[in-house]
């Protein structure tokens, strides 16, 4: 069974560039365009693993991590940062997350950093 991605993040061009290229690393991948359709969609998929955007509308990327620290419901899984923003990856790693990467994305890195975290 292959293992399940949730990247949520609001630019649709982006969204579909890298989910093909994890879709064709054998991920099921599932979107969600803000922080607040994120957290329904990890609450109702059960996600393995996130890649979250930082700026987005309605809920950025760190109001949803601080909102999911309050559902007790949510399966605990690895959070990735993907984001144009650079200078908040001492904050982000000390909520929790796993890794941050600085858009544009070098892809086999970020390969590379989710099947690792998915072993």
């Amino acid at each position: 069974m292959a293992k399940k991605i949730l990247m949520i993040d609001d630019e649709p061009d982006f969204i579909k560039m890298l989910k093909a290229r994890l879709e064709a690393g054998g991920f099921d991948v599932i979107t969600a365009s803000d922080g607040e359709i994120g957290l329904q969609k990890w609450e109702q998929e059960g996600p393995d693993l996130i890649i979250l955007d930082i700026t987005m509308p309605n809920m950025d990327g760190y109001t949803f991590i601080c909102e999911s620290k309050q559902k007790k419901n949510l399966k605990k899984v690895p959070i990735i940062i993907l984001t144009a923003r650079e200078g908040m990856k001492d904050l982000f790693m000390w909520e929790g997350v796993q890794d941050y990467f600085v858009k544009p994305v070098d892809d086999k890195k970020l390969l590379a950093k989710i099947s690792q975290l998915l072993r």
